[in-house]
């Protein structure tokens, strides 16, 4: 039995309403374990964390690293040689391996892929498997899932659960994702790239968004998830979307969802006739305030090159429309359109400089920081590589205003964060990027440092330049092993440290199966035997 004692440290474990107490942590065989346990024993290693912050390890509960969106992106935009000149910035694509030593070297530990079609989620753990240093699990996407419309329209609702049982069994995934519910159909059928609203038809039969939402949100509680619904809202990117957002969070009524990269759902209508917009986060923030069911990520932009991944085809189109760049997009399975376009946000497009500040009010303004995680939809909104600095503008009023000084000002005049003065603390920060997101998850072992926690811990210097302490950690410990000590990657323990799939697998009817087998044979391309892993 390997024991290792962290001594001395700083504590942070917002779970356990621990904030900055001075003790030791103790693990063995992965575990953190409990000290009146070690009385007598020698630890086989010590690590003094005398003057240091000791956190559980990070985790990133929205991020797009694996799928066929991810590897779409590799091949249009491959990185060698000088990348300098590269249409996309740094991080935002990664291979497998790099995105695992890079999450671990900013100290985090566990990771969730996004958005993974059904047909391609063998492919995408494969990929996860292949990405060392960190837990992973994935959401499977069922937004515009054709069988389970016709459960819809049919008022199939036991069916309509036993199905998505059986799909997060067969994908081995963590949480159902619904992408712009029902709006990706209707691009397809008519090009709308814009619903205007949850009460549009998106078919022939007017199955609705509002109708969509609710069915799955309800199965997804009924089958008592430990994360039920991960969802993307229609209308992303809109000038007045934040209706939308509001009407889908009221659908909910109730039920427990997660609502993901807010920041890009919260847009207000503008003060002019030229088609800019405005922040409206503060209706927002109001009703997710009164509503303990729900939950967020903030999806925030943070400044320069990256590129969009989405399943949802039809805000890939819009994007391409706005920038001109390259764009490809792909359907998957009739269930998914995948769209890939490059993007590089500016301090002085207003446009942009208003989707910064949208994501700061949210970090900044919303009550119960239990209810949000921090995120930036990477790549989307930028790579995960500027969560540090994401986190020092958290932190520091002064670092806003300096950035704000650099942007367009008919952004200043349509957000309140130009006079927001709140500051995060160390707390705060190890609330939204850790204990929070292992909350909203369902994560029981993660996210925090009592006995029987998973050992994955986080050792900081305290640095008051804290961009500089959040991207080098001293010592970050994955399931008791030390992959990186004195601020060095420990490539060997990196890559054999053990890892664990998150998944789940509700009970679910087999006699489902048949009628999934005839519609996969009548309207399918693949086989329920080449989707089951």
């Amino acid at each position: 039995m390997t024991l290792l004692k962290i001594a001395n440290g700083s504590i942070i474990d917002p779970a356990n309403s621990i904030d900055q107490v001075i003790g030791d942590i103790w693990i063995s065989e992965g575990k953190i374990v409990a000290p009146t346990m070690m009385d007598s024993v020698t630890p086989d290693r010590v690590i003094d964390a005398t003057r240091m912050i000791v956190m559980p390890g990070g985790i990133d509960m929205h991020c797009h690293v694996a799928g066929p969106k991810v590897n779409t992106a590799r091949k249009m935009f491959p990185r060698h040689g000088d990348q300098s000149n590269s249409v996309i910035g740094e991080g935002a694509l990664m291979t497998t391996t790099q995105t695992g030593l890079r999450y671990a070297g900013l100290g985090y530990t566990t990771l969730f892929d996004a958005a993974v079609p059904a047909s391609m989620a063998r492919h995408a753990h494969l990929e996860l498997q292949d990405t060392p240093a960190v837990d992973s699990g994935l959401f499977v996407m069922v937004g515009n899932n054709h069988f389970i419309f016709e459960c819809i329209r049919r008022n199939r609702h036991q069916e309509l659960r036993e199905f998505l049982a059986w799909m997060l069994n067969a994908t081995l995934a963590y949480a159902p994702k619904l992408v712009n519910p029902g709006g990706v159909e209707k691009w397809k059928l008519d090009g709308s790239n814009a619903l205007g609203g949850i009460d549009v038809a998106v078919d022939h039969d007017g199955l609705t968004p509002r109708t969509i939402i609710e069915s799955i949100a309800r199965a997804a509680n009924d089958l008592q998830l430990p994360h039920p619904v991960h969802l993307h809202c229609n209308d992303l990117g809109r000038p007045g979307n934040w209706r939308t957002t509001l009407e889908s969070m009221k659908v909910l009524n109730g039920l427990r969802a997660h609502l993901t990269h807010i920041q890009f759902h919260s847009f207000g209508d503008g003060d002019d006739d030229n088609g800019s917009f405005g922040s409206a986060v503060a209706p927002l923030v109001d009703y997710v305030n009164q509503q303990p069911n729900l939950s967020v990520d903030v999806g925030q932009v943070m400044f320069g090159k990256t590129v969009s991944l989405t399943g949802d085809g039809a805000l890939g189109e819009y994007l391409y429309r706005i920038n001109g760049r390259n764009w490809y997009c792909h359907d998957v399975e009739l269930e998914a359109g995948c769209g890939i376009s490059p993007l590089v946000y500016k301090y002085r497009n207003s446009v942009n400089a208003l989707q910064w500040m949208i994501g700061l009010e949210w970090f900044l303004t919303i009550d119960n920081l239990w209810q949000v995680a921090l995120s930036t939809d990477h790549p989307n909104g930028g790579s995960f590589l500027a969560y540090p600095q994401l986190i020092a503008y958290l932190m520091s009023a002064d670092l806003r205003r300096e950035a704000l000084a650099k942007m367009n000002p008919r952004a200043l005049r349509r957000s309140n964060l130009p006079d927001i003065d709140r500051e995060f603390s160390l707390f705060e920060i190890a609330l939204i990027t850790r204990a929070a997101p292992a909350r909203i998850l369902g994560l029981q072992n993660k996210g925090h440092l009592a006995v029987g926690a998973d050992a994955d811990v986080t050792i900081y210097d305290a640095n008051t330049d804290r961009e500089k302490m959040f991207r080098f950690p001293s010592y970050v410990v994955k399931a008791g092993e030390l992959i990186i000590e004195a601020g060095q990657l420990c490539p060997d323990a990196c890559y054999n440290v053990s890892q664990s799939p998150i998944k789940v697998t509700p009970a679910y009817d087999r006699d489902i199966l048949p009628t999934v087998d005839h519609w996969l044979e009548k309207y399918g391309t693949v086989t329920r035997a080449a989707i089951e892993i």
